[in-house]
Order: structure tokens, then C-alpha cells, then sequence
């Protein structure tokens, strides 16, 4: 295991610069998520710290030692890609296996590192199989199991579960949080998938064109978002936002909407009366029983998911969604009165983007 720090990275092809003054620290046995839409810089960053991206300036570090200069095999390090990446012909002990071979070990170490690594991703009946003959799960499970064998110093993931369905997608999710559990090595994953973030990292860094918008622990994110964008990324369904300016109503700060609606704000926010503001409202904190600002409007859309139901309404001339109890009565086409309490709603300043 080892550290890995990055110091004011800079990346450019030619006159276009897609990675600006990173610097980034990831403690011993880390778990790291790095998010954000396409194109914001989050795979190109972790392609430098590999060493198959040239950095136009600044230091990657590993263990305390600078490896610009280091190819990827001297880094120490084992990359899970989006694709398996599987030689066909290979048995899938002999793909688990074949890097340790071209390093020279021995038949005895392959076999038991191999064996030890198929154990602890249930591959043990498989080892005679070839890719073939696998799910899809069951590749990247190989694939996982060829980068656990080298005993590497950090563990690289690129999307690794962008290929797999929906189910495939949570059951993997899970065992790639057991393997960290469980060998403890430092790890940086890569995704757009927000969700795959929070469940597995420690701390997730949201990358927005080549900077670092905000990084912090899941529920840090999801309950102090820095700005509009980090707000608008982290939650799912996502974050709905409305235009208004702070006001006050009965001696209490609020925000007056388009149409006139009061949304109450804890004190704690930073506003000035006048001021032209976002506020944040999060599905899950609209609720269609709680205390708080009323808010009314129609609804457009009804989405029953089991447990919870998504309604699609109006309100202030926007789209609003709220996430409420699967069994409530709520219809196409009827008014829709929902509450939401003043310390669940978030304020942003126009201009800036910033949380207030």
C-alpha cells in the first residue's frame, strides 16, 4: 500500500488545456472516487497518475517518491478498465496469472497467488474456464482478480462497471467494496455514476472541467454541497433548483419565487434582503405531511418505483421533483401540496453559484 499525491498537475494537448492545477492527497489504504460529467478531466487525471498520459506539468508522487519519469510497471500500481480486456485463449488461471509470469516468478508463487485471489472473489470453479464461457460479471471479477495478485500499491479503477446491467452494476459494487475491506489497498476509482461514489469511497472528489469543484466524504457532499454544480451532481433524483430573491416573511428570512410563493431559509444562511438567490430543494426533503413552506402546484408526471413514488409537478413556473411515500395518492393532473422544512433548503447566489 502507499500513498499517492498529486502536485499542481497540469495537462494540455498542444494549445488546449483539459487538466488545471490539480493537487490532490490520498491517504495510505484510501478508497477515492473521482466524479463528474464527460469530459471534466477525471479519467485523463487518472491515465497521469498510471503513467500512460505525459503530464505537461507538475508531480504525481507514490509512497513518497515522484514516478513522472517511471513507466507503469515500475509505478506499482494495477489499472481495472471499462473493457475486461481478457486474452480469449487463456484459461482464466492463466490471465489471472500472466503478468506475474512475464515478471518471472515462479509456477508455485503464480499458482498460489492466483488461487488465494480466486478464493476471495468466488472464482475458485472457474480457474479452467475460458472468457468465453463467463458472464459479464464473472469477467470483471477476472479482471479484478489479475490486478489482485501483483499485490500492487494502488489500485486504479476506469469505470469498470459502465459495461454491466443494472443488477450486475450494484452486485459488483458490493464486491469491490468487500475487496477493499478486505486487502485494504489504496484505491481510485473513476465514474459519472454518482451513485457508485457514495457507496464506495471514503472521500469523492467532483472534478468540473479540469478543477476540483469540491471533495469531502459522501454525506459531506450531499449535505454541505460548496456550489450549484456540486448540488446538482450529488443526490439522486437530483437536486431541484428555482430562482428567487431572499425576502423575509413573519421576522424570518425566506425567499420569494416567480410567483410569489415564501420558501422559509434557516437564519444560518448568508443572505441580503434583495438578493437575487437559487434555492436547493432536495426530492427526498419534500414531504406531503411535514411542517415548513407550503408549496403547491400541478402534477405533470407519476413514477412509481415500489417503496417511493417520483411526482413531477409545477411550481413557479418550473419542474419540480419530489420523492414521496410509494402508497400516497397522488394522481396525474391534481394539485400537489408538498412541505419542506426551512434547514432542507439549500440557498446559492445567483452570480457566483456559491452556497450561502
Amino acid at each position: 500500500m502507499a500513498s499517492v499525491e498529486l502536485h499542481n498537475i497540469h495537462k494540455a494537448y498542444g494549445a488546449l488545456p483539459v487538466i488545471h492545477d490539480v493537487s490532490l492527497a490520498i491517504g495510505d489504504g484510501e478508497f477515492i472516487a473521482l466524479v463528474g460529467p464527460s469530459g471534466c478531466g477525471k479519467s485523463t487525471l487518472l491515465r497521469m497518475i498510471a503513467g500512460l498520459e505525459e503530464i505537461t506539468d507538475g508531480d504525481v508522487s507514490i509512497g513518497g517518491q515522484v514516478v513522472n519519469a517511471l513507466t507503469p510497471r515500475e509505478r506499482n500500481i494495477a489499472m481495472v478498465f471499462q473493457s475486461y480486456a481478457l486474452y480469449p485463449h487463456m484459461t482464466v488461471a492463466q490471465n489471472m496469472g500472466f503478468n506475474l509470469k512475464l515478471s518471472g516468478e515462479t509456477k508455485q508463487v503464480i499458482e498460489q497467488r492466483v488461487n488465494e485471489a480466486a478464493r476471495m472473489l468466488d472464482l475458485t470453479k472457474l480457474l479452467d474456464r475460458k472468457p468465453a464461457q463467463l458472464s459479464g460479471g464473472q469477467r470483471q471479477r477476472v479482471a479484478m482478480g489479475r490486478a489482485v495478485v501483483r499485490n500492487p500499491a494502488v489500485f486504479l479503477f476506469d469505470e469498470p462497471l459502465s459495461n454491466l446491467d443494472a443488477k450486475l452494476r450494484v452486485q459488483m459494487r458490493s464486491e469491490i467494496k468487500a475487496l477493499h475491506q478486505k486487502v485494504q489497498t489504496t484505491s481510485i476509482y473513476v465514474t459519472h455514476d454518482q451513485i457508485e461514489a457514495m457507496t464506495l469511497a471514503d472521500r469523492i472528489v467532483v472534478l468540473n472541467q479540469g478543477k476540483i469543484e469540491q471533495q469531502g466524504t459522501p454525506i459531506e457532499l450531499y449535505r454541505r454541497p460548496a456550489n450549484l454544480f456540486v448540488a446538482g451532481f450529488i443526490g439522486s433524483p437530483a437536486m431541484n433548483f428555482l430562482d428567487g430573491v431572499a425576502d423575509g416573511v413573519d421576522g424570518s428570512p425566506a425567499v420569494r419565487l416567480k410567483d410569489g410563493t415564501q420558501v422559509r431559509i434557516a437564519s444560518a444562511r448568508k443572505v441580503k434582503p434583495g438578493q437575487n438567490v437559487k434555492i436547493g430543494l432536495r426530492p427526498e426533503h419534500l414531504s406531503l405531511t411535514g411542517d415548513g413552506s407550503a408549496l403547491t402546484g400541478q402534477t405533470l408526471l407519476v413514477e412509481p418505483t415500489g417503496a417511493q413514488t417520483h411526482v413531477l409537478f409545477e411550481l413557479a413556473g418550473e419542474q419540480v421533483t419530489a420523492v414521496v411515500d410509494g402508497e400516497a395518492p397522488v394522481r396525474y393532473g391534481e394539485q400537489l401540496k408538498v412541505t419542506v422544512n426551512a434547514d432542507q433548503v439549500y440557498v446559492f447566489d445567483s452570480g457566483s453559484g456559491l452556497a450561502l
